[in-house]
């Protein structure tokens, strides 16, 4: 299942999206939180909405905006997000308001987007919109990094590599894949891509 907003979201605005996905413990808010260490003024974060429970250590605000089922679904059928969806069994969606306001204003804005979030964000939005998709070197590494989490049952582990291989072929449509061996080298190919846009 999978809706967007009711708006196109083409202000035809300075300013990108930057999604990355990856297979859920592929690295991808690791890569995004590096990334955002280094405070760069046109570097933001778009906080994703989610019904899921928070991990241990996540804020609302600040890791994503936790909301019961009926706040989601009241903001979803008012249009308020880019895109939502459900994944993993719970649902997930991209406030539009604060988005759209800092690509006017110019920004670099990260997202942390599951594949078919990421492609249909590059529908609304164009060449606004840099997806970048990073790969894990195999589903045993994959595997490996979901248990070392230790957030996850042994069945939501395995839902999500069943998941996994779906979403590594869908990332063809991607403008960037880089496969994730070494975290240094993979947060420096990202900042290459990233800075290939950048005024």
């Amino acid at each position: 299942m999978y809706n967007s907003g009711t708006s196109t979201g083409n202000t035809g605005a300075r300013g990108y999206l930057v999604i990355i996905s990856a297979p859920s413990g592929g690295g991808k808010t690791t890569v995004i939180r590096r990334l955002l260490k280094h405070r760069e003024p046109d570097f933001m974060y778009s906080v994703s909405a989610t019904t899921r429970a928070p991990r241990q250590g996540e804020q609302h605000g600040r890791d994503y905006l936790f909301l019961s089922m009926e706040d989601f679904m009241t903001r979803a059928n008012e249009g308020r997000f880019i895109e939502w969806a459900k994944v993993h069994g719970n649902y997930y969606g991209t406030p539009k308001k604060t988005v759209d306001d800092w690509l006017r204003a110019g920004k670099l804005i990260f997202m942390d987007l599951d594949v078919q979030g990421g492609i249909n964000v590059k529908k609304q939005y164009g060449d606004r919109a840099i997806l970048i998709f990073i790969k894990p070197p195999s589903l045993e590494s994959l595997r490996e990094r979901l248990m070392g989490r230790n957030t996850d049952s042994p069945q939501a582990i395995q839902t999500r590599l069943d998941n996994a291989a779906a979403e590594m072929e869908m990332a063809e449509h991607y403008d960037h894949i880089v496969v994730n061996h070494n975290l240094d080298d993979t947060v420096a190919a990202v900042r290459t891509i990233i800075n290939q846009y950048r005024k």
